[in-house]
């Protein structure tokens, strides 16, 4: 095994790519590389069994290919239901998970009143109910589970026309609006990349966070400690930094992801 590279990153289709940017903008110097496994898309629409066997084949996968330092997992879905058993069935490997920023809305908000737009497991994992309980006991959260609008993010946004992508984020828009919230939890990686559409949809009164800035300051310290404990902080890679891998694609979505990948300026990969 030749590769070796700083983090790789996981996510069930494209929703970390702006986390792996996120951290590529803090620490340029790290080597990066993107799986999203679109062979079992959609992650939060599985049970908590499915979603542990999936994410550990995919990280797997990664090991063997890439043998990275640490692994992000970038998704809100994988982090919440499957951390703990990653966490013990890859022991010596360090896995930085995803959360929704339950914490940065609640000292954000000012009517106490918050929205959470995810997926459906991370909407009723008991997990972020407990985030809940622990930094937002005093906020009332208004969940909106929304698999049509991952769906419109994985397979047709990058396409999309601004007026289609308005279109597509403004039921839950509405949804909040409707429940006076001044602030919006996007719970799940693959929302980031309508952040821009979701402020413009839910208006200048209503508050956008993510948890991608926690992420990469989480995973740049775990990096730090894993190379003062290493007793050699040299890696070598073939893959271009950066570069985004999937696991299934037709011929359609291959132009989309090139796509994707043309806006973002990272390299494609293909299919793995």
């Amino acid at each position: 095994m030749n590769d070796t590279v700083d983090f790789a990153f996981l996510d069930s289709g494209t929703g970390g790519i702006p986390y792996m940017l996120s951290l590529h903008e803090k620490l340029p110097e790290a080597r990066c590389v993107y799986l999203g496994d679109t062979l079992n898309f959609p992650y939060g629409e599985k049970s908590g069994e499915q979603v542990t066997e999936c994410a550990s084949s995919s990280i797997q996968k990664i090991i063997d290919l890439w043998n990275p330092k640490a692994i992000v997992v970038a998704c809100n879905t994988i982090s919440v239901t499957a951390l703990e058993p990653l966490r013990a069935r890859f022991k010596n490997l360090p896995i930085i998970g995803t959360v929704p920023a339950i914490k940065v809305a609640a000292g954000v908000t000012k009517n106490k009143r918050i929205g959470l737009l995810a997926t459906t497991a991370t909407v009723n994992h008991p997990y972020s109910k407990k985030l809940i309980e622990e930094f937002a006991s005093d906020c009332q959260v208004f969940n909106r589970a929304d698999p049509k609008l991952i769906d419109f993010v994985e397979k047709k946004y990058f396409n999309a026309s601004e007026e289609e992508r308005l279109d597509a984020v403004k039921e839950a828009a509405d949804f909040f609006k409707k429940n006076d919230c001044d602030t919006v939890i996007l719970g799940c990686t693959h929302f980031t990349h309508i952040a821009n559409e979701m402020r413009k949809a839910c208006g200048e009164s209503i508050t956008v966070v993510d948890s991608r800035d926690g992420v990469a300051n989480q995973a740049i310290r775990k990096i730090h400690e894993e190379n003062e404990k290493s007793t050699s902080a040299e890696n070598f890679s073939s893959i271009k930094n950066l570069t985004f891998f999937v696991t299934k694609a037709d011929e359609k979505e291959i132009s989309e992801y090139k796509t994707l990948c043309e806006n973002v300026k990272i390299p494609w990969g293909g299919v793995i």
